[in-house]
């Protein structure tokens, strides 16, 4: 399991540094004035309130869930990951040296964490990481639902009590809300995973483009590919997906913000509340009160976050394997 603990260490260093970015993304998610109406904040303006009201630190709100968040979803993914693999008679990621024909791909996270994984037939991988993908997010969905109340406490409603750690998150949230409250937001993850339908299909037809039409290549090896080609194509297919399937973020983010005390279902004249708050009903009221352009909220930054990640971590494993691990004769 050698390449799996390099990999998650990489990705956790990478989560630690790309928090700021997280922090803007998901309160850009949240707001929900209108562009040109008084209230809104762009992307200027979000950095500058969250240097206003909490200096620096305010850029790491929500990093000890993510932290904690992190590790259980590597292992999580994985497990289920080599699992399926096994089924289908394939020897796990972490059990097996690479072959000349094997491939490497960035493994699908929601997160924006990514994993690498080698694999044969690619639809064999969209398979085993969609599941996967679907059971660490299910089994660790509570510790992003405090990550993201961390992220925009403190611009969401001014008066409200802000949560000291994790531990009181948890425990704040269990008694005013219940255990349901933890698992907002997790159909819209769901639904996000697939973007691996996307990316990886597309990896594979522009890595068969650039051969066809070879840059940098010796003249005559079109089998080859580059370096630059790699990270291209990583970077091509990692911005299409995240551009698709974007839209699952914000309204999950709007989900998991979502405050249902369980002190109010029961209103003064003894009748029961019904609280609104589901997928559909979330979606249609964005999208009445602050257009269909509200769905792609903070999609610049996200970008900005997800993309190089996932196309230098791809090009880094690739080179890796290349150089320590596959003849010098085989191509990717």
């Amino acid at each position: 399991m050698g390449h799996a603990k390099t990999g998650a260490g990489g990705g956790l260093v990478a989560s630690i540094a790309t928090c700021p970015l997280d922090v803007v993304k998901t309160k850009l998610q949240a707001q929900r004035a209108v562009q040109g109406q008084l209230g809104y904040l762009g992307v200027l303006g979000t950095v500058k309130d969250v240097f206003v009201e909490n200096g620096l630190r305010g850029f790491y709100r929500g990093l000890g869930p993510t932290i904690l968040g992190y590790l259980p979803t590597w292992a999580i993914y994985f497990a289920v990951f080599d699992g399926i693999k096994t089924a289908f008679g394939e020897t796990s990621v972490g059990m097996q040296s690479a072959k000349p024909n094997e491939r490497l791909y960035p493994a699908a996270q929601v997160k924006g964490y990514q994993p690498v994984a080698r694999e044969h037939p690619w639809t064999l991988h969209i398979l085993s990481a969609m599941t996967a993908g679907a059971a660490s997010t299910i089994c660790t969905n509570p510790l992003w639902v405090i990550k993201t109340r961390f992220m925009v406490t403190s611009t969401q409603m001014k008066g409200e009590v802000r949560y000291r750690h994790t531990l009181d998150a948890a425990l704040t949230i269990w008694r005013t809300e219940g255990p349901r409250a933890f698992y907002r937001g997790l159909v819209p993850s769901l639904l996000g995973i697939t973007h691996v339908a996307v990316q990886f299909p597309l990896y594979e037809q522009l890595k068969v483009w650039s051969r066809e039409y070879p840059v940098g290549s010796p003249q005559g090896d079109s089998d080859s590919i580059t370096s630059q080609t790699i990270l291209i194509c990583s970077a091509i297919s990692k911005m299409t997906a995240s551009i698709a399937t974007y839209p699952h973020e914000v309204i999950r983010t709007r989900l998991q913000t979502q405050r249902r005390p369980l002190a109010d279902d029961i209103s003064s004249d003894g009748m029961v509340k019904q609280h609104k708050g589901g997928i559909v009903y979330t979606t249609r009221k964005l999208i009445y009160k602050e257009g269909w352009s509200a769905l792609y909220k903070g999609l610049s930054i996200n970008l900005l976050r997800t993309v190089p990640n996932s196309a230098v971590t791809m090009l880094t494993c690739v080179i890796l394997f290349l150089r320590f691990q596959l003849p010098a004769t085989s191509h990717i």
